[in-house]
């Protein structure tokens, strides 16, 4: 009788090992399958071209790579292709950001009742909010200099354009060196969402809105810059003589005297408040890309160092998709909406569901220091920018000169938005080492910002 009862008991151990084994692979299944078709281990589902992976296409329907039979295509263009390879991925999986990996289970037409079977024998066409032609713009403005270009819609979230360079052309992958080569260096990283820049006089846009809220008489202040100013643990240079001016111009001349008196003045727990309240310093996830953080660290400095930091150099970083959604709330009376890359899917059947990200907003600042923004920012471009440069355009924005060690080329910046309710797009284009931000980045916006009202049109 004993040794019956053992060897009940053992069997009912077993069986409810079994059982919670088995409801343990469910709830994993069940939770977690999507993630496994997306597994690097088991890439060859899609990499290798075994299964009919589907189909990604433009908002306008333009194919970017399908695979049919075994058989992988792209798009005929090759500015094309070289131009989406961080947004597509290339195929042997590097780029992080790649949605070619990343929704591969969405392109397999993965279910959990059939897995990566599919009945049909097609896989899913998976829609992104991307214009094809208006990257190819984008990277040919860019012309050869390293960097990222951007815009996006800032009512409804949806990225028109997300570019990198260096980049290559995915239907043709060059054979990369095993040493270090500077013309493909970091040409796997997606610089728009995995990169974090300095900033330079951009910066002074966060410094601008802590000075509107916390110093209530602003707009009456005058600065005086005669080219340089001597604070406690350094001077603070400027980029030229302005003599006596105002707030507005000083934003408008990206006067770093006026800028860094203003900095001091509200003290580094206060810069730092704005800095993470502009959502600059975090990460933000969107159709499974997590972007990198910025970094506004003040502890502990001098006043020279803080004033630089205000400026936007001393140790400050920003990721470009983070400032671009910064300057979306400026232009959207102060509420952002966080991007989304990926629409929706249609199924072998015609079916289509949306996909998109949910259309997340926060507020990152009141409706009347947004406007005042605006309106200096649009005062940026008709005093000092120059609205010939930018022709039929109703755009606000700020230029940076990105400073580096070593003795590098600056980093040409400039960001903004279009205040035009038929076209809600706020963008930043960063050129590496190419000089002054107005100059080779502001050139690129308007190109860039010129096409995508021609496309909309």
């Amino acid at each position: 009788m004993n040794k019956v009862f053992k060897r009940t008991l053992l069997v009912v151990v077993f069986s409810a090992a079994l059982l919670a084994g088995i409801l343990f692979f469910l709830y994993e299944y069940l939770t977690d399958g999507p993630t496994w078709v997306r597994f690097y281990a088991n890439a060859h589902i899609y990499a290798n071209g075994d299964l009919n992976t589907g189909r990604i296409v433009d908002r306008q329907g333009a194919l970017l790579v399908e695979t049919d039979n075994g058989v992988r295509r792209f798009n005929d263009s090759a500015a094309v292709r070289r131009a989406t390879m961080h947004a597509v991925g290339d195929i042997g999986g590097n780029v992080a950001t790649g949605v070619y990996k990343n929704y591969a289970d969405k392109l397999v037409g993965y279910d959990l009742l059939n897995g990566v079977y599919n009945f049909a024998g097609e896989g899913t066409t998976l829609t992104l909010s991307l214009d094809a032609e208006l990257c190819a713009t984008a990277l040919e403005a860019l012309g050869g200099y390293k960097g990222t270009v951007g815009v996006y819609n800032y009512k409804t979230g949806e990225i028109l354009c997300m570019i990198s360079a260096p980049t290559f052309d995915i239907a043709d992958p060059p054979e990369l060196p095993e040493a270090p080569d500077d013309a493909w260096d970091g040409v796997y990283i997606n610089r728009f969402v995995s990169s974090s820049y300095p900033p330079g006089s951009i910066f002074k846009l966060i410094t601008a809105q802590a000075a509107i809220d916390e110093i209530p008489d602003i707009h009456s202040r005058t600065f005086t810059c005669e080219g340089s100013i001597e604070l406690p643990g350094g001077e603070i240079r400027c980029s030229g003589v302005h003599g006596e001016i105002g707030f507005d111009e000083a934003l408008a001349y990206s006067c770093n005297v006026a800028f860094a008196e203003i900095a001091v003045e509200l003290g580094g727990p206060t810069l730092t408040h704005y800095a993470e309240k502009a959502g600059v310093t975090d990460s933000f996830t969107f159709s499974r890309m997590t972007t990198a953080k910025g970094n506004f660290d003040v502890a502990d400095t001098t006043d020279s160092e803080l004033a630089w930091a205000g400026i936007g150099q001393y140790t400050d970083l920003v990721n470009p998709c983070g400032f671009m959604i910064y300057m979306g709330a400026v232009a959207n009376d102060g509420v952002a909406v966080y991007p989304s890359l990926v629409e929706k899917t249609t199924n072998a059947i015609g079916l289509s569901f949306p996909l998109g990200d949910p259309k997340n907003a926060t507020r990152l600042m009141s409706s009347a220091t947004a406007r005042e923004l605006k309106r200096m920012m649009r005062n940026n471009v008709e005093s000092y920018y120059g609205q010939e440069n930018f022709p039929n355009l109703q755009i606000c924005a700020k230029s940076g000169t990105a400073e580096l060690s070593g003795g590098s080329e600056p980093h040409s910046v400039f960001a903004g938005f279009l205040d035009d309710s038929e076209h809600p797009y706020a963008f930043i284009v960063i050129a590496e080492n190419a000089g002054a931000g107005r100059g080779v980045a502001g050139s690129v916006a308007n190109a860039v910002l010129q096409k995508a009202v021609m496309l909309a049109d």
